[in-house]
């Protein structure tokens, strides 16, 4: 059993954009790239959790989103690193459902997948929704400062485990944590 990263995609591995909705728009942010190699180099798996509520509003369907994801992909291969998944929810919020972040469906599925338990787990993003998600599984969760960060930090209810700068500062402290506690990544 692999311990498992769960990392916001837009504003938290690349740049914000208002419903993202073409694959040219993926801009990673400085040292994303770095701080997925720093993750994957300590043995983690990392799997992308993303609300896509553009699909819903009608903004670009699943085949666009998947044409953006090829992209990230291939960027993030560019750049000498990878991910291992991505999970997403195309609902809008009053769909009410149970896989749009804060709710658990993605996280559970990527567990499954994974054969990882949650509470061993890390969530990092930029958004409330991502802290929510986090303590909802019981995993530790680090709040990027990046995308929205430094306006999610000044309102959180629930506050993060861990705020950083960035997805690279993120990697540093989870192998940190890791190494305390005596560098298991099982």
């Amino acid at each position: 059993m692999t311990r498992l990263v769960l990392i916001d995609r837009d504003g938290t591995i690349n740049v914000e954009r208002n419903y993202l909705s073409a694959p040219d728009q993926i801009q990673l942010l400085p040292q994303a790239a770095e701080g997925i190699k720093i993750l994957r180099g300590i043995g983690l798996s990392i799997a992308v959790v993303t609300n896509q509520s553009g699909i819903g509003r009608g903004f670009f369907d699943t085949a666009r989103l998947g044409e953006i994801h090829q992209r990230l992909e291939k960027v993030l291969r560019e750049a000498g690193t990878k991910i291992d998944a991505i999970y997403f929810c195309p609902h809008t919020p009053p769909d009410n459902c149970k896989c749009r972040k804060p709710q658990t469906d993605l996280a559970q599925a990527a567990a499954r997948d994974f054969n990882t338990d949650l509470s061993k787990s890390f969530v990092i993003g930029d958004n409330v929704c991502d802290i929510e998600l986090g303590k909802n599984i019981g995993a530790t969760t680090i709040l990027v400062r990046t995308g929205y960060g430094l306006e999610t930090e000044s309102k959180l209810a629930a506050k993060p485990d861990y705020a950083v700068e960035n997805l690279f500062e993120a990697a540093n402290l989870i192998r940190k944590i890791l190494e305390k506690d005596g560098g298991s990544t099982k």
